[in-house]
């Protein structure tokens, strides 16, 4: 399925944080929190008010409930408004 997101907003994929204590795996499931990292999958054209300055490919920090949750082909993705991202990893 392809998605390409309008104006200001992009699809994020989560990063799966799995931790690991004394041998036990706890899946990212089990955890309290949701990830605050991820990577761009698709980016929308920007809005004439505001460029697009993120592109495909970009590892970003975002705010713990940032985003709309949503599932394409069996994988969790997030898509929220550029302004929403915290920071750019580099």
């Amino acid at each position: 399925m392809n998605v390409k997101p309008l104006a200001d907003r992009v699809l994020v994929k989560p990063v799966k944080s799995e931790e690991k204590i004394g041998g036990i795996i706890i899946p990212d499931t089990a955890s309290k929190e949701k990830p605050t990292q991820g990577s761009i999958v698709a980016v929308g054209n920007g809005t004439k008010d505001e460029e697009m300055i993120l592109k495909v490919g970009d590892e970003v920090l975002y705010g713990k409930y940032s985003g709309t949750e949503i599932e394409l082909d069996g994988e969790k993705y997030l898509i929220m408004r550029q302004s929403d991202i915290l920071a750019v990893i580099s």
